[in-house]
C-alpha cells in the first residue's frame, strides 16, 4: 500500500505541488528517496531514521522507496523532511491517511524530531489555502504562515510527537497569529546567494569603488560611475 503525502517545490515564488509517496516492499533493507531532489533532499533520510528512532519508533527491516513526483521536477531544500516522514508514518500506521490529505506539510527535522523553520512558507500556505488544504509548517513558520487568510488552516508543532498527538486527539494545536520577523543583528550576506555570480561580481566591484549600481533593460548587471 503507498502512502501519500503533499508539499510543494518552489519555481521562483511559485509553489508547485508535489506528491511524496511512501511504500515499504520485501527484498534489501534500504531506504530511498527518489524524483529528482538535490543533496538535502538526499540526506533527508538520515534525518528522518534519526527523527524516528528519537521519539521511539524504528522503521521495519524492508525496504522503504519514497517518490516525490512529479519526478521530472526538480527538488531543492530540507523543507522535504516533513512530508517524507508524514508519509513514512502513514504507511506505518501512526497518522491516518485521511488526515494528509487535508494538509499541505512542509519543514525540516532536527534529529531529536524538533521542527526547525524553513523559508517559503507564506506562498506554500497560499497555494495550498487555494487549493482547499491546510499547512502543516514548523512553529516558528506559523506566524509568517498565517498571513496567507484569515480562515487558513495552520497546524505549527514544534516536534513531530505534538503534531502525532494532535492527529490522535490528545492535544490540540492552536492556529498561529499572524506576525512579523523580529530583525536580526546579523544583515545579509553575498555568501547566502547561491548562483548568482555575474550578479555578485557587480556588487563587490560596485562597493569596493564607492559607484552607483544600474540594473537595465539588457537582463545583465551594469555599472554606473
Amino acid at each position: 500500500m503507498t502512502s501519500r503525502a503533499a508539499t510543494v517545490a518552489f519555481q521562483g515564488i511559485e509553489a508547485v505541488p508535489v506528491d511524496v509517496q511512501a511504500q515499504f516492499l520485501s527484498g534489501m533493507v534500504a531506504f530511498n528517496v527518489v524524483g529528482l531532489g538535490d543533496k538535502a533532499v538526499a540526506e533527508s533520510r538520515e534525518r528522518v531514521r534519526a527523527a524516528l528512532h528519537a521519539i521511539g519508533l524504528a522503521l521495519p527491516g524492508k525496504r522503504l522507496v519514497v517518490n516525490l513526483s512529479p519526478a521530472d521536477l526538480p527538488k531543492e531544500g530540507s523543507h522535504f523532511d516533513l512530508p517524507i516522514t508524514l508519509a513514512v508514518l502513514a504507511a506505518l500506521g501512526i497518522i491516518a491517511q485521511d488526515f494528509l490529505t487535508r494538509y499541505v506539510a512542509m519543514g525540516e527535522l532536527a534529529l531529536d524530531g524538533a521542527l526547525i523553520g524553513v523559508s517559503g512558507v507564506l506562498p506554500a500556505a497560499i497555494a495550498a489555502n487555494a487549493r482547499d488544504m491546510g499547512l502543516i509548517c514548523p512553529k516558528v513558520s506559523g506566524p509568517e504562515a498565517a498571513w496567507a487568510a484569515e480562515d487558513a488552516d495552520i497546524l505549527a508543532p514544534e516536534n513531530l510527537i505534538q503534531l502525532i498527538n494532535h492527529v490522535r486527539g490528545t492535544q490540540v494545536l492552536t492556529r498561529p497569529r499572524p506576525a512579523i520577523a523580529t530583525e536580526t543583528e546579523q544583515l545579509p550576506d553575498l555568501r547566502d546567494i547561491k548562483g548568482q555570480e555575474t550578479g555578485k561580481r557587480a556588487l563587490e566591484v560596485t562597493a569596493a569603488g564607492g559607484h552607483h549600481f544600474l540594473k537595465c533593460d539588457c537582463s545583465r548587471p551594469c555599472i554606473r560611475l
